[in-house]
This record gives structure tokens, C-alpha cells and sequence, in this order.
């Protein structure tokens, strides 16, 4: 027998173009790293209150930032990423809570797709800049990632559920209690430690702490 997997637990909202790029590195290297990754939907607006911390579209040299550290990031990752042209819309008038708790649904129900619904989340509202707030866009997204009609409705249906809501807030609880101040946020538990690290920007230090190293990325696993 090899050595028994370390678990990642990765706190996400699709609302964040970060948690993409953190997503894909952790899902690419998973096995390679022989990490058990534990994909935790969690609602970014609660952590901003929970923190006192701001979204970055509302600290205008944050948002002239990231209109020209994104396109480099999306090359660099190999991940397609577009900033929405309507940017500040997009981030703090839409949001993404109906997103997520669709997706909290299906990490409740059906685990194994919940990597593919997320991706086409991202993928909507961050490559092909399509809406992510409305019934039919959270359908077509789940569509796309395999589901089938009656499943995606199904699921669909829950989410107004006291269940799912507080699954959800319960989600975003834990990730304040690590600490977490914004999105996405890698807990990884190595030898009886528990470490959390913020950002996409921390892959070598989390490699360190599973005793590997990063020496290119790999091909993309985004179609």
C-alpha cells in the first residue's frame, strides 16, 4: 500500500475568477500531489461581511488590476478567462448565490459532478461572460456538464430548501472559521496540521507542504 492521501478541503465561489484558477491547479494535480481534494462550495458574500473585508470591484486600482493581471493569469494557467464587460454588474449587483447553492445541491446529492457543473459555471460567466443568476442559465450550465433535464430541474428545485441553505451557510461558516477572508481558500490537513492558504497565487507553498514542487503545469484539463 502507498502512503495514505492528505485532504484539501477547497473553498470556492464561481462568483471568483481566483477560485477558477485554484480549482484547475488542484484539479490537474490532485494525483500527482496524492491529495483526497474535498470541493466546498461556499458564498463569497458572506466571508466579505463575515471578515469586514471588499469586494475587489468595489476598490477602483483593485478593479484597473485585475482587468490587466487576468488575461496573463488565463495564459499562464491555460484557462479562458474573459473579464465581463460589465464587470462591477456582474460582481456586486448579480452575485452568485443561486449559483452556489445549486452547486451546494449537488455536492449534497451527486459529488462526482459537481468538478463538471462548476466548470461550466465558471466558464459562463468568466470566459463566455453569459448570465449565471437565472433559472434557465444554471440549467443550460448543468446541461452542459452531463446532467440530464430532469436532473438539473431536480436540483434546481432545492435550492430554496432550508437544507440547502444551510448546508451552504454552514460551508461558508467553516471557511470563516479557518480563517478565510476571501475566496478561494485551500485547507490542507498534513501530518495532524492543519495549514490555510489564500489565493491561487500559493500553489508552490502548498507543493512545499506536501513535499513536491511544481515544474510546469500540465495540459489543461478545460475543453
Amino acid at each position: 500500500m502507498g502512503p495514505v492521501p492528505r485532504t484539501l478541503e477547497l473553498f470556492y465561489d464561481v462568483l471568483s475568477p481566483y477560485s477558477w484558477l485554484g480549482f484547475e491547479v488542484l484539479c490537474r494535480y490532485q494525483h500527482l500531489w496524492n491529495i483526497k481534494l474535498q470541493l466546498r462550495p461556499a458564498f463569497l458574500g458572506g466571508i466579505m461581511r463575515d471578515s469586514e473585508n471588499k469586494p475587489l470591484a468595489m476598490v477602483p486600482r483593485k478593479s484597473q488590476y485585475i482587468n490587466k493581471e487576468m488575461p496573463l493569469l488565463g495564459q499562464h494557467f491555460q484557462v479562458p478567462i474573459n473579464i465581463p464587460k460589465d464587470f462591477f454588474g456582474v460582481v456586486v449587483k448579480k452575485g452568485s448565490l443561486n449559483a452556489m447553492r445549486f452547486l451546494t445541491a449537488v455536492s449534497m446529492e451527486q459529488p462526482e459532478v459537481l468538478e463538471k457543473v462548476s466548470r461550466e459555471l465558471w466558464m459562463r460567466i468568466w470566459s463566455r461572460d453569459e448570465d449565471i443568476t437565472e433559472s434557465q442559465s444554471i440549467l443550460d450550465a448543468a446541461e452542459k456538464a452531463g446532467m440530464s433535464t430532469e436532473q438539473a430541474q431536480c436540483f434546481l428545485e432545492k435550492i430554496s430548501t432550508a437544507q440547502v441553505k444551510n448546508k451552504l451557510k454552514e460551508t461558508t461558516d467553516a471557511a470563516c472559521s479557518y480563517g478565510a477572508f476571501g475566496l478561494p481558500t485551500t485547507v490542507a490537513h498534513v501530518d495532524g496540521k492543519t495549514y490555510m492558504l489564500f489565493g491561487s497565487d500559493r500553489m508552490e507553498l502548498l507543493a512545499y507542504l506536501l513535499g513536491g514542487w511544481i515544474s510546469g503545469l500540465p495540459a489543461s484539463c478545460v475543453e
